[in-house]
């Protein structure tokens, strides 16, 4: 779902996007935040349980102070050199993303060494020893990620970047999240393997199979549900009922 112009200015009760100061689009089921590239007042955004995996449009956003995005679909701590310009950011809450990776230290490290202005990450307060310490712990990024889509791409392009590219992985560290999603992406049968130097649905399944682990019965019910309609429009036949 996209995050729209109406939803903005009727959630933040504003005239117009430009004088947005804060937002709350909790659980709404978004993937596109595009428009906030329109919102230069934006102070605080929170963006948790959504399926926002691009991290672009807040760079816009110059006076962010707290942006709260647990539970999405970031894949990739590159994504975090979209807030490295954000000179008021304090507060992130990135936590149960595919880019936090099987290391929680690391994660750590990394995330505050590229944003050294944070006070709070993840709920816990930031100190002055880990600060020092992500100097030599964490990795620096330079760069965003390659598959990243700009203003005028296309998925295609984004999925003509090398194999060899860490930022592919989804979560973040290149043999770490490569030997975690072998764990966590069945094996499937040759003919249903996505292309050759394709990694996309991969890398979607790996951050859903993540993602499972937090929904109650209800939720996996629905999952289950969505699961089936969607096989069955893919190969127009009648999903298997399930065996008591």
């Amino acid at each position: 779902m996209k995050l729209t112009r109406k939803m903005v200015l009727s959630r933040a009760k504003a005239s117009e996007l430009h004088n947005v100061r804060k937002l709350n689009c909790w659980g709404s089921r978004l993937t596109d935040i595009s428009i906030c590239r329109e919102m230069p007042s934006l102070e605080v955004i929170t963006l948790s349980v959504n399926s926002v995996s691009s991290l672009e449009p807040v760079s816009r956003c110059r006076r962010l102070s707290e942006l709260y995005l647990r539970r999405n679909l970031v894949p990739s701590l590159g994504e975090i050199f979209h807030l490295k310009e954000l000179p008021h950011l304090r507060v992130l809450w990135l936590a149960e993303n595919p880019c936090c990776g099987p290391d929680p230290h690391l994660y750590r490290m990394t995330v505050l060494r590229n944003l050294p202005g944070l006070q709070r990450l993840d709920n816990q307060a930031v100190t002055e020893e880990e600060l020092s310490r992500a100097l030599l712990e964490g990795r620096e990024i330079t760069a965003a990620p390659p598959c990243t889509l700009s203003p005028g791409s296309t998925t295609a392009d984004a999925e003509a970047d090398t194999d060899t590219d860490t930022s592919r992985y989804p979560l973040g560290y290149s043999e770490e999240g490569a030997n975690l999603q072998a764990q966590l992406v069945p094996k499937l049968p040759f003919s249903q393997r996505d292309p050759p130097g394709s990694h996309k649905s991969r890398n979607v399944l790996a951050a859903v199979l993540l993602l499972l682990r937090e929904l109650d019965a209800e939720g996996l019910e629905a999952v289950r549900q969505t699961a089936a309609s969607r096989l069955q429009a893919l190969h127009g036949r009648e999903p298997q009922q399930d065996v008591e």
